[in-house]
């Protein structure tokens, strides 16, 4: 692995995007996220099937 030199302005960049990420991504975010995902998942997966009960009074 190649040495990768951290200049000190750049190491309180770092700290900074770190404590963002961790504040962003919460197990609480990630649940929500995913749960947003698997809906829209199945929203598309089921798009192509029409909904009989509609025509069943015609």
């Amino acid at each position: 692995m190649a040495y990768v030199w951290l200049s000190p302005t750049l190491i309180p960049r770092v700290m900074i995007m770190k404590r963002i990420l961790n504040i962003l991504f919460t197990r609480e975010n990630l649940l929500a996220l995913l749960l947003c995902l698997i809906l829209i998942a199945l929203l598309i997966l089921t798009a192509d099937q029409t909904p009989q009960w509609i025509y069943q009074g015609f």
